[in-house]
């Protein structure tokens, strides 16, 4: 792998989506937890909301604004190549996802998304991971909440463990919180595509190496008492194992 130079590119993170509702509170957090001198901009569809959102942010002056439309590739290209990063929060990702994906991967730009859409990320992994390899781009899917916790559970779980022992995570969460509209549309929109996500999950299963010795599954079937949590759970067939995987 040969990683593009990226050094003299004007920004460290741009977050794509800033006016929606995710974006402004990932913009909101970034400006109040940005470590000093990270050089950053949010990135939209409208540079008049864009800048009012900036004005109100901490440490306005700076913070950059770029505008870019899912619409206009030349422009998410244009704004691939002006950051090390980029974080998106448009979505749903399958219908406004890839063009972003394509620039980052040729460009050696690393990409961060929210997508808990498998089919989503099944048809990146095919059609963009070998050019990523190439260009040193890193191509990291569902960063939210829903995916994160069992992600990272999971690893520290087994990199405390010696290798090769026999093991089963089971994962809980338990939420108290109502889904963005963001959230809602995309799940909706998984759910009409059935066909599309089961042809899409069998190409890449075509292309990726086969796992060794292990294997990762969604749960299944109705609500049980769980005596590890001390409390009722609900199987949710989310995009968590395929993640974990």
């Amino acid at each position: 792998m040969s990683r593009l130079d990226r050094t003299d590119r004007p920004y460290d993170i741009v977050l794509f989506g800033a006016t929606g509702f995710v974006g402004r509170l990932t913009a909101e957090y970034l400006a109040a937890h940005a470590p000093e001198g990270l050089r950053w901009a949010v990135a939209g569809r409208s540079t008049e909301r864009l800048e009012r959102l900036r004005d109100a942010l901490p440490g306005a002056s700076g913070i950059g604004v770029l505008r870019a439309d899912v619409s206009e590739p030349a422009t998410l290209r244009a704004l691939a190549e002006q950051s090390r990063v980029v974080a998106t929060t448009v979505g749903p990702y399958v219908h406004y996802g890839e063009e972003l994906v394509a620039a980052c991967a040729d460009l050696g730009t690393d990409y961060l998304d929210l997508t808990g859409e498998p089919e989503f990320v099944d048809l990146m992994y095919v059609r963009y991971d070998t050019r990523a390899r190439e260009t040193g781009a890193r191509l990291v899917h569902a960063c939210g909440f829903d995916s994160v916790p069992h992600d990272l559970g999971a690893y520290y779980t087994v990199r405390r463990l010696p290798r090769g022992v026999p093991l089963t995570v089971d994962g809980y969460v338990r939420a108290d919180a109502a889904f963005s509209g963001g959230t809602f549309a995309s799940a909706l929109n998984q759910m009409s595509r059935h066909r599309q996500l089961r042809a899409a999950a069998r190409d890449r299963r075509r292309h990726e190496p086969r796992l060794v010795d292990r294997r990762v599954s969604a749960p299944a079937g109705g609500p049980r008492y769980a005596p590890e949590v001390d409390a009722w759970a609900l199987p949710l067939p989310t995009i968590d194992a395929q993640i974990v995987r």
